[in-house]
């Protein structure tokens, strides 16, 4: 195979932004069709890709018309599941948006689907190929930090009005979108916890507000807690309604403490490690000797939504290991229906979750939802420079 022939599935908001990708710069790659169930879409698509791009309107039909190898799965979330399954059945290689799907049940048969296929899986987790997480992973990795004790995230950057919400008829529902805040803008954070820290939690407890700043019916405010195998803490806090917002990650270990913030990594370094100091210190009042570094990585934001297309690519053709293997995006999917489910429950949830309750419980919100939306606002937005 000398090229990757690429169809997208779902050309709204992100679906455009990788086609435009795939026809710009992704060296081995090929968009040869697209599919929406939208015309307008489709028009869309008609004017603005080259006349060689196949246009489908249903997935079946493209998957069968052998004009692509591979598939980009750009749909509302709870499509993804069903959609990744069907095409590994017909032999494509396929890479998903975030998040994994709505819930673990629906996300655990597609990693069962994709243990049983030769294909290649992979999930758009573009903020894996940020440098400052990368290195932040290196170092936690390599020992430097010791035995993590804390984790405090902050995410209150993802700033959304009410046009937003409004521009889509699905967004912000519990039919449509299964979540807010911690379903579509927290998907990369939620990985990038437990993907740097290598971590994930024992147990947690949340406290979601439903609609406390905008006019939809799902989360846009959420406070958790969690607590590790090992002892260790973290705090998650997150919006969709304040301004300005902070982005700021805070881990602690036996050697000090890591924070990522305002594209930066701080190491405050202690020479003596805690355990080692407080077990030998005789001097009453004091503390380990501590050194603030300055941890150089490479600058920008790496290559994003081309980077993992390119990885996805070279994984194809030259069996590169992915960054962002499929199979994956079930851990941070795990993280946001604790949080939903001891937001609904009023309690402690432990991990792994009870699949099977956390789907009966998110299938009442859908049925019991009496919820309108205004859809004279619904259109396309353009997502250049988000995440």
């Amino acid at each position: 195979m000398a090229k990757v022939r690429y169809g997208i599935i779902g050309i709204g908001n992100m679906g455009r932004a990788h086609a435009l990708s795939l026809l710009d710069d992704v060296k081995g790659a090929e968009l040869a069709a697209v599919c929406d169930i939208s015309p307008e879409r489709l028009e869309w698509a008609s004017e603005q890709l080259p006349e060689k791009v196949k246009h489908f309107r249903t997935a079946a039909e493209m998957f069968q018309s052998g004009t692509i190898d591979a598939v980009l799965i750009s749909t509302p979330h709870y499509d993804h599941p069903p959609l990744a399954i069907e095409a590994l059945g017909y032999g494509l290689h396929v890479l998903i948006e975030k998040p994994a799907g709505v819930y673990t049940k629906a996300v655990q048969e597609m990693n069962e689907a994709a243990a049983k296929s030769d294909r290649k899986f992979g999930i758009m987790y573009n903020q894996r190929t940020n440098p400052l997480y990368q290195k932040l992973r290196e170092l936690i990795q390599a020992g430097e930090l010791g035995e993590i004790r804390r984790m405090n995230w902050i995410i209150t950057n993802w700033y959304r009005s009410q046009n937003y919400y409004d521009s889509g008829g699905w967004r912000a529902t519990w039919a449509g979108e299964g979540g807010g805040v911690l379903l579509n803008q927290d998907p990369h954070q939620l990985d990038l916890w437990q993907w740097t820290t290598g971590m994930m939690p024992k147990r947690i407890r949340a406290f979601c507000y439903f609609g406390k700043y905008r006019n939809i019916e799902v989360e846009d405010d959420v406070t958790a807690y969690a607590e590790y195998p090992n002892g260790a803490t973290g705090l998650f806090i997150t919006t969709t309604g304040e301004a300005p917002g902070t982005n700021r990650f805070e881990i602690t270990g036996d050697n000090g403490k890591i924070l990522v913030e305002d594209g930066a990594l701080t190491f405050w370094r202690l020479r003596t490690p805690e355990p080692v100091f407080n077990a030998e210190y005789k001097g009453g009042f004091g503390a380990p000797e501590c050194w603030k570094c300055e941890i150089p990585v490479t600058k920008g934001d790496g290559e994003q939504h081309r980077g993992i297309l390119r990885n996805f690519t070279n994984a194809i053709l030259h069996d590169e290991p992915l960054l962002a293997p499929g199979e994956e995006g079930i851990h941070g999917l795990t993280l946001s229906n604790a949080m939903y489910l001891s937001a609904w429950t009023d309690n402690w949830v432990d991990l792994p979750i009870d699949s099977d309750l956390f789907h009966e419980k998110l299938m009442e919100k859908v049925q019991n939802s009496t919820f309108q939306k205004d859809t004279t606002a619904q259109k396309t937005l353009n997502v250049t420079g988000t995440h």
